[in-house]
């Protein structure tokens, strides 16, 4: 997949099937979308194009508020849209000026000459441009007056409700990953990085992995206990991972930490890792004493260790 950043270098196609959005958390309604980006790029014999957006919109927009939490970093973003089969990414540095860029300005100088798209296709519910005024409604007058196919894909439904990124990131901080990734159509998890930690799990005989996420503004899990999948220097690995703030321990600042299942895992530090959360086991809880502690952790990986069945 070509991923073009500066348009002004780039050669102009002469023709392209091409989509817009956020694609914050790509998901299976997202899927959808680009599946028929791909399919109808092929069947026309044309590129098939994505147009997205770095950083978030919502970031820029509303900076004064509490960060918008991201599902994928672009990176991990970039290889799933790379593996559904996209031709060619192209990703906006969206600023303040382009967020007072009108729907039709956007599409007449930004997108028209130097893709020349002969279809569009949206999701129901997307919106671009000032005010969000690039609604469905204006794309039909839109592309009726340009000539240009338009589809909209609507929602694709789990549990009685619309799949979206809002209701994914709900899932994930109410502790619900398994149904997250389950409407994400892949797992949830971010590249981290290993750092130094106190050094407590190893004197309770599960030595753990302490983990900071490298995205910055990376959704994180509810707190409490999880199966894991790890990728590490080509290598998978399990484990498991609590995430808080070990109360046991009278500490307060949240900390993750994994305890991998596997021996050759015992210098991580300073290393970058993929963390993917595969299940919850259970809360954080406090215990009175770290016998009764490492108790519950021989639990926990025994209910791990028959979970990764399922996983392998």
């Amino acid at each position: 997949m070509e991923i073009i950043r500066d348009i002004d270098s780039f050669t102009t196609l002469e023709s392209s099937v091409l989509t817009i959005g956020s694609y914050d958390g790509i998901h299976r309604g997202h899927h959808d979308i680009i599946s028929a980006v791909v399919n109808h790029a092929n069947a026309r014999k044309v590129k098939s194009v994505l147009v997205t957006f770095d950083p978030h919109p919502r970031h820029v927009l509303d900076p004064n508020s509490d960060k918008l939490s991201l599902i994928m970093g672009l990176e991990q973003k970039l290889n799933i849209i790379a593996s559904s089969g996209i031709d060619l990414t192209y990703i906006i540095n969206f600023n303040q000026s382009l967020s007072q860029t009108t729907a039709k300005d956007f599409l007449e100088i930004g997108i028209i000459p130097f893709f020349k798209p002969e279809y569009l296709i949206v999701g129901y519910n997307h919106h671009f441009g000032k005010a969000r005024e690039g609604s469905p409604e204006f794309l039909k007058q839109f592309c009726s007056l340009k000539k240009i196919g338009l589809e909209i894909i609507q929602p694709v439904s789990d549990d009685g409700h619309h799949i979206s990124s809002t209701r994914i990131r709900e899932l994930i901080n109410d502790g619900f990953v398994r149904r997250a990734n389950f409407e994400l159509g892949s797992v949830f998890g971010f590249k981290a990085r290993v750092i130094k930690g106190a050094g407590r799990g190893k004197d309770l005989n599960f030595p753990t992995a302490n983990v900071v996420p490298l995205e910055k503004n990376q959704l994180m899990p509810k707190p409490g206990v999880y199966f894991i999948r790890g990728r590490i220097i080509g290598l998978q690995a399990f484990g498991m991972c609590n995430f808080g703030i070990r109360p046991t321990f009278n500490e307060h600042e949240l900390i993750m930490e994994i305890h991998f299942f596997h021996d050759e895992l015992d210098s991580l530090y300073g290393k970058e890792i993929t963390v993917e959360f595969l299940e919850r086991i259970r809360d954080e809880k406090k215990f009175t004493s770290t016998d009764k502690l490492i108790k519950q952790l021989e639990q926990d990986k025994q209910r791990c260790l028959d979970l990764k069945g399922k996983y392998e």
